[in-house]
């Protein structure tokens, strides 16, 4: 049973600091767990390792993709299988880092055989929703998949699109698909999670390091990719918190100061949401993390699930 490490908490707690100083220590190399950081010229916004860290720790599944790409969870968990196991065949441990959970719980869960997307489907569906109205497919989800409909909120148009687009590619509901996973039951995962004790302490981490994020030149970075032509709002790259608003605030919809509290005020809220999901992970070890006497209880953490 290899050991697998899965290091989680919310955004600006201090993972990829940390686990940069494990992987220095330990044998163990760095799988991103991060939606945005596959993308490559989105460096500043996604808190992205600096090119001369990322030479000394190597991160593997970070700029893998260009930002007209779209990236699926379900890719993410066969890219990172694989990853694990040529980590696990160089005789290392792999240590998975980041603040994507739902990319954590597929992982978990397991990848269901689902279907690749389709856009001949998925344009006929659009069409639908654009001529019937997004509130009709809904509908018609209900009497198809009732489960799915149920965990699905009626506005949530891109899962509705997923769930009636895998219906009519297989003639079976996407929840009798989902059962159908693939195990890592080869594996003994060791689930850790960090965040300071304190909430503030967390949102003026936030604030600051948006701050820095501006001064490093996150504004000029989010111009020279809408510079391309290729790149629309629409696209999971573009909707990125950070990037999003400074896209606004450039097109004239937000002042500056706007821009600041809305990216701010974003960001906590996906802290939020990435908290409420660990705080029911089974199995999860917490460790606060304020300072340098609380990271030698997860060094030691680290030493124990490795040492064989």
């Amino acid at each position: 049973m290899k050991p697998v490490i899965c290091l989680m908490g919310p955004t600006a707690s201090g993972k990829t600091p940390l686990a940069i100083e494990i992987a220095q220590h330990f044998p163990c190399e760095i799988i991103s767990v991060d939606s945005a950081m596959v993308y490559r010229e989105m460096d500043i916004g996604t808190a992205k390792p600096t090119p001369d860290v990322l030479r000394i720790v190597p991160h593997r599944l970070i700029n893998i993709l260009d930002p007209a790409q779209a990236y699926s969870a379900g890719q993410f968990c066969t890219d990172a299988l694989r990853e694990i196991e040529e980590v696990i065949c160089k005789g290392k441990i792999p240590l998975l880092v980041g603040g994507t959970m739902l990319y954590f719980r597929v992982l978990q869960q397991g990848l269901a055989p689902l279907p690749v997307a389709n856009q001949t489907i998925r344009l006929t569906l659009a069409t639908r929703a654009k001529q019937e109205g997004w509130e009709a497919l809904y509908a018609y989800l209900e009497t198809v998949d009732p489960h799915a409909a149920a965990r699905i909120h009626p506005s949530d148009k891109q899962r509705i699109q997923r769930a009636l687009e895998v219906y009519e590619l297989t003639g079976q509901p996407l929840t009798l698909l989902q059962k159908e996973t693939n195990s890592l039951s080869h594996y003994t995962m060791h689930y850790v999670a960090i965040s300071p004790r304190d909430r503030s302490v967390l949102h003026t981490r936030i604030a600051e390091r948006f701050q820095h994020m501006l001064a490093l030149g996150l504004i000029d970075e989010v111009k020279q990719l809408y510079a391309r032509g290729d790149l629309s709002i629409e696209l999971p790259s573009m909707r990125s918190v950070g990037y999003r608003q400074v896209r606004s605030y450039l097109a004239g919809d937000y002042s500056y100061e706007t821009m600041h509290e809305k990216a701010v005020a974003a960001t906590r809220q996906v802290a939020k949401r990435q908290l409420t999901w660990l705080r029911s992970w089974p199995q999860l070890t917490w460790f606060t993390y304020d300072s340098a006497d609380e990271k030698k209880g997860i060094v030691e953490f680290i030493k124990k699930v490795i040492t064989p």
